[in-house]
């Protein structure tokens, strides 16, 4: 009997598997949670997959400390205002004390920074 039973395992191929997990899922969670379920597990592998890229990103910098120390600017991401660009560029340069200047003198030390 129990040699059956461990050659039944045996013999159900892979796609079987995943129909008998999908079908698990189903009795566990109900159709009515497996939507937001699913949700929730795409949502984590996405957060899973960005914290990845900024991991090999960091690493990559690490191991390579000249091309780290870069005049081309890093920004991140979107900014909501032509100053809020600038405070950003000027920061990724190390470029400090900024507070007091107009956008047209921030322009011209960003440029003179870049430029040497």
């Amino acid at each position: 009997m129990e040699e059956a039973s461990a050659a039944l395992l045996m013999s159900i191929a892979g796609t079987e598997w995943i129909i008998i997990i999908l079908l698990g899922l189903v009795l566990l969670f109900g159709t009515k949670k497996l939507p937001q379920f699913s949700r929730s597990m795409g949502k984590a592998m996405g957060e899973f997959e960005k914290a990845r890229i900024m991991f090999k990103r960091e690493m990559e910098e690490a191991a390579d400390p000249l091309r780290s120390v870069s005049r081309i600017p890093k920004i991140t991401g979107p900014v909501a205002t032509e100053r809020e660009k600038l405070e950003t560029i000027a920061n990724s340069l190390g470029i400090g004390g900024y507070a007091g200047m107009t956008d047209e003198q921030l322009r011209t030390l960003i440029s003179k920074r870049i430029a040497s």
